[in-house]
């Protein structure tokens, strides 16, 4: 049990190497769009499926509340939270529209708006995408391996080269809790 355990940490180990090698300019423009987005008055909206609802959740709570530093609450919101209308919007309308429809309620051009899914590939999450390119937003996506159609479709991307599901999700979440302490640092500094 012990060797495999130390597997999936130097496994893990070796995709947080990656990111530090091949994406640090992607973060540093990710964190950029979002503390333009903050000063423009906009807010930041998060969503994806599974582990990655739970990443949004997570890191709209890190915005709202805090990471480390006591600041101002930044609005921030995960589409993925609201069971009712998720619920509604996938039995009236389709799954593939969850997250296109609340884009259309709540997005605005100021705001930025960032689709996590490890695939890059997955459909509700391109349809918001790209309806959120058309209204003027700025458009981050999230995703593992090549980035799938995601990559192609937003603005700013993230794409963490591997393609372990959870490797992908361990360094969505690393990374999205570097660029909270960073918003959070030069909104605090204002």
């Amino acid at each position: 049990m012990k060797e495999i355990i130390s597997k999936i940490l130097a496994a893990h180990e070796k995709a947080c190497q990656n990111v530090a090698k091949n994406n640090i300019g992607d973060i540093e423009k990710i964190t950029k769009a979002i503390i333009n987005c903050y000063r423009q008055g906009g807010k930041v909206i998060f969503f994806g499926n599974g582990g990655s609802a739970a990443d949004a959740q997570h890191l709209a709570t890190e915005l709202v509340c805090r990471l480390k530093l006591e600041r101002k609450a930044l609005p921030a919101m995960a589409l993925n939270t609201n069971n009712s209308l998720l619920t509604a919007q996938g039995n009236d309308y389709g799954f593939e529209t969850i997250f296109s429809r609340q884009i259309e309620a709540f997005a605005a051009k100021n705001d930025v708006i960032i689709g996590i899914s490890t695939s890059g590939n997955s459909e509700n999450v391109m349809k918001a995408i790209v309806l959120a390119n058309k209204l003027g937003c700025t458009t981050i996506g999230f995703s593992g391996g090549d980035g799938g159609m995601l990559a192609k479709t937003a603005e700013l991307n993230l794409v963490v080269s591997s393609n372990i599901t959870q490797h992908v999700q361990e360094m969505h979440i690393t990374v999205g809790h570097i660029i909270c302490e960073l918003v959070e640092e030069a909104i605090a500094r204002q």
